[in-house]
C-alpha cells in the first residue's frame, strides 16, 4: 500500500497460497480499513495478485480497480472459479465431515466475487493515466501472462516502479518484458531469485515423456495453471503432433477456465505471438471438457491419453480427480510445469512424497513424477537482473518482494554485486517513509 497526500493505493490484492500458516492469513483483516483505500492497481490476474479482492469489496472498499483489458477478463474468470471451488470444497467438507471446523466456510462466495466486477476500470498499456489530480500511472508489458504489466507510479516528483511478475525473455507465447528506464524506488519480485532455468528444450522433454508413457500403456497428467501455461502446453503439443513426433491418442484439456482463457487469447491478439491459423488448428487437436460428467468418463476410460488439468500447484480443481485415480499406477506420468509454492501438493510430489492427501484420503504415489523447469512463466535470476539493466540512474532503493527467503536473499546479493543498488527485503507489516 502506498499513501500520498491522504490518497491510499493498493498494488495488487492477492491471496496467500502454500503452507497453512500463510493460508490462514487470508482470513485475517487488512492492517488498514478497506473503506479507506481509494484505488487498487492490478499488475495481472493470477490468484496470488487478485484473489483477495472479493473480501476487500465485501469489507467496504468503494474505489476503482485499474488493470488492462486481458487482466480484467482473466481476473473475472479466476475469481469466479476460485469462489466456485471454495464453495464446492466447503460443501464437500461439511458433507463428509473432514474439516476441523464445525462448519467449513468458503473464503468468499461466487456472489461476493461477482460484486468485484463493477469496480474495474480498463487502461491501455504505455499510456499515462491520471489516477488522481497529482498521481499518474503507466502500465508496461511484463510478459508473464496475457495482460500482465509492470506499473510506473508518478507521485510527489518520485517514480515508483512495481515489477508485478516478470516473464521470460524467450517465452513461447508472450513478448519479452519492457525494461524500466527511470525509477526512484523499485519493488521487484523474486520468485526465482535464486534459480537459473535449465537451458533445455521443453518440447523435446515433452516428446520423450509422452512417448515413454504411451508405450507403457499409461496416461500423462499435466497439472497446469489455467492461464497461459495450459495454452503454452497446448501449443507445444500441437507442434509435436504436426511434426509427427507424438502418438495419435486423445489429447484432453479439462479445465473450464483454461478453455475460457482461450477466448481471451482470441480477443487479445496483440498481447501474444500466436497467429489466428495456429490458434484454430491448435484448438481442433484437443478434446475440450467443461462438463464434469465428461471428466468422470475420461477418468474411467483406461486407454492411454494426455490430460492437461488445473490447478497448476495441485491445490484444487479437476486435476485432483484424475490423481485420485492415476497417482497410484506405475504406468502414469505426472509432469510438473510451473512454480510450486511451499506446502502445496505439487511441491510435495517434486520433493518425492510417497503419498498425498486428497479430499481427506491418502493415496500412494507410484506414478512417475517429472518436472519441465524451462516452462516456467516466471523469469529466472538472469531475467530479473536483465530487467534492471536499462535503468539510467541508480534508484534510491530496490525493495525485493514476492519470494521465499532464500530467493530474496540471493537476489539481493546478486543485485548489490552487479549494480551496487541499495537493496532491502521488507518484512510483513513493515512501513517505510520514502
Amino acid at each position: 500500500m502506498v499513501e500520498s497526500n491522504g490518497i491510499r493505493i493498493l498494488i495488487d490484492c492477492g491471496q496467500f497460497q502454500g503452507i497453512k500458516p500463510l493460508r490462514e492469513l487470508n482470513w485475517e483483516p487488512l492492517p488498514v480499513l478497506p473503506s479507506t483505500i481509494d484505488f487498487v492497481l492490478l499488475t495481472h490476474g493470477h490468484l496470488d495478485h487478485c484473489g483477495w479482492l472479493p473480501r476487500l469489496v465485501n469489507q467496504g472498499f468503494k474505489g476503482k480497480i485499474y488493470c488492462t483489458s486481458p487482466t480484467k477478463e482473466i481476473t473475472k474468470l479466476i475469481l469466479l472459479d476460485s469462489a466456485k471451488i471454495q464453495e464446492e470444497e466447503a460443501n464437500k467438507a461439511n458433507k463428509e465431515h473432514f474439516s476441523k471446523h464445525e462448519i467449513a466456510e468458503p473464503l468468499y462466495t461466487v456472489a461476493q466475487a461477482e460484486q468485484v466486477l463493477p469496480f474495474f476500470r480498463v487502461i491501455k498499456p504505455n499510456e499515462t493515466v491520471n489516477i488522481d489530480a497529482e498521481i499518474q500511472a503507466i502500465y508496461t508489458n511484463a510478459g508473464h501472462i496475457i495482460g500482465a504489466c509492470s506499473i510506473e507510479l508518478h507521485l510527489e516528483n518520485k517514480i515508483l516502479v512495481f515489477s508485478g511478475d516478470i516473464g521470460r525473455d524467450n517465452d513461447v507465447l508472450m513478448y519479452p518484458p519492457t525494461k524500466p528506464k527511470r525509477a526512484d524506488y523499485i519493488f521487484l519480485e523474486s520468485t526465482y531469485g535464486n534459480r537459473i532455468h535449465p537451458d533445455t528444450d521443453a518440447k523435446s522433454e515433452l516428446e520423450m515423456y509422452i512417448n515413454n508413457t504411451i508405450q507403457k500403456g499409461g496416461t500423462v497428467i499435466i497439472p497446469s495453471f489455467a492461464v497461459e501455461r495450459a495454452q503454452t502446453i497446448m501449443y507445444l503439443l500441437w507442434q509435436l503432433k504436426e511434426e509427427g513426433k507424438i502418438p495419435n491418442v486423445p489429447y484432453v484439456i479439462d479445465t473450464p477456465m483454461g478453455i475460457s482463457v482461450l477466448d481471451v487469447f482470441a480477443n487479445n491478439r496483440k498481447w501474444h505471438k500466436l497467429s489466428e491459423v495456429e490458434y484454430t488448428a491448435m484448438c481442433k487437436m484437443f478434446s475440450m471438457i467443461s462438463d464434469y460428467q465428461e471428466t468422470i468418463e475420461t477418468i474411467f476410460d483406461n486407454h492411454p491419453k494426455v490430460v492437461i488439468a488445473a490447478s497448476g500447484m495441485i491445490t484444487g480443481g479437476r486435476v485432483l480427480s484424475y490423481l485420485e485415480r492415476y497417482i497410484g499406477l506405475t504406468e502414469t506420468t505426472v509432469i510438473i510445469i510451473g512454480y510450486q509454492a511451499e506446502g502445496t501438493r505439487g511441491r510435495k510430489l517434486l520433493e518425492g512424497a510417497k503419498e498425498i492427501k486428497i479430499h481427506g484420503r491418502y493415496y500412494p504415489v507410484l506414478a512417475n513424477v517429472l518436472e519441465i523447469e524451462s516452462l516456467s512463466a516466471h523469469g529466472d535470476q538472469n531475467d530479473l537482473l536483465n530487467w534492471l539493466s536499462a535503468i539510467e540512474e541508480k534508484p534510491s532503493k530496490v525493495f525485493l518482494v514476492h519470494g521465499e527467503n532464500e530467493a530474496l536473499d540471493e537476489l539481493r546479493m546478486k543485485i548489490t554485486e552487479k549494480y551496487e543498488f541499495d537493496c532491502k527485503i521488507p518484512l510483513m507489516g513493515q512501513e517505510f517513509e520514502l
